[in-house]
């Protein structure tokens, strides 16, 4: 997820492809919510295969508005 650039996104499942375990979206997905470490690892960078925002710790609004301070910079 740390090689995601700021500004951009990935879906769980290319995340679950580039580990090399492509049927393990949901391991990908229950790992970004057990991720307490927000500032060192960006889970609001990764979205739904659709491109949609989903579940995150910290609620979707602030997912949302992270990644629109991303894409302003």
């Amino acid at each position: 997820m740390r090689e995601i650039p700021a500004g951009s996104t990935a879906s769980y499942a290319e995340i679950a492809e580039r580990i090399g375990a492509p049927k393990s979206v949901r391991a990908v997905a229950q790992a970004c919510g057990a991720n307490t470490l927000a500032v060192a690892i960006p889970c609001h960078r990764v979205v739904r295969q659709d491109g949609n925002l989903s579940g995150y710790r910290w609620g979707v609004q602030r997912k949302q508005a992270l990644l629109e301070r991303e894409a302003e910079r």
